[in-house]
């Protein structure tokens, strides 16, 4: 007697090659997944934080000329003896500006005050406690080598002999590069001081110490650069 119940379709099972299309169709476009990622992170990184940091810099250093025209005739440039001066100016905000002949005519960098990571994506820092610009002590700076416009990028390039002229609204300040580029760790905080460890000087005087990221695209490092100062000019001169 036949039974009334009949037994389903069989279900058959996925063949090996099957399978394996799936796996490495699955696993291309989770590289290409991944790989797009990385091409827009590395694009971020080269090209976007290069263009909003040359904006934040040209806006900074319009700021800062804009407020220099508003403002009474500075007083006059510090002499030659005269006792060490602090800078204090409001966190994150532009007071001087920068140019380094070496590294082309038509760079121009705004210093602002602190080296906390947004104000080094808008310009170039200075380190809180340390001397104003032309005055005796050290006034030390510090700029990023890569990424955030590249401020530093050709930092290697200087050499003794090399100028650093800096302008604020007292007057423009001419230092002179002694000593660099130093290679030293991020902990090297004595490079810091009045009278800069390894820089070479042995007494006060008017130092200016820069310093950015070693290798190029890493931090591990840290390379330093001394100058001297060689001549101060009075704002109602002419400007650099």
């Amino acid at each position: 007697m036949r039974s009334p119940w009949r037994a389903g379709p069989e279900r058959s099972r996925p063949r090996p090659e099957a399978v394996l299309r799936l796996a490495v169709r699955t696993f291309s476009e989770l590289c290409l997944t991944v790989g797009t990622v990385i091409l827009l992170f590395v694009a971020y990184v080269l090209w976007w934080t290069g263009v909003t940091a040359d904006r934040a810099m040209d806006a900074e250093l319009a700021g800062l000329h804009e407020r220099w025209e508003r403002t009474a005739p500075a007083p006059p440039a510090p002499q030659a003896g005269a006792p060490p001066q602090a800078v204090r100016h409001p966190a994150g905000r532009a007071f001087a500006e920068m140019f380094v002949p070496r590294f082309g005519a038509g760079w121009r960098k705004p210093v602002l005050e602190g080296t906390d990571p947004d104000t080094l994506k808008r310009g170039l820092g200075h380190y809180r406690g340390t001397a104003a610009p032309g005055g005796t002590g050290n006034f030390a700076v510090a700029g990023h080598r890569r990424t955030h416009g590249d401020p530093f990028k050709d930092f290697p390039r200087l050499r003794p002999g090399d100028q650093v002229i800096l302008k604020d609204p007292a007057g423009t300040y001419t230092y002179t590069v002694r000593t660099g580029p130093v290679r030293t760790l991020p902990t090297d905080v004595a490079v810091l001081d009045p009278v800069p460890v390894k820089s070479g000087f042995t007494g006060p005087g008017r130092y200016l110490t820069l310093t950015t990221c070693d290798p190029e695209w890493g931090h591990s490092h840290r390379l330093i650069v001394w100058a001297e100062l060689a001549e101060t000019r009075p704002a109602r001169q002419a400007s650099p």
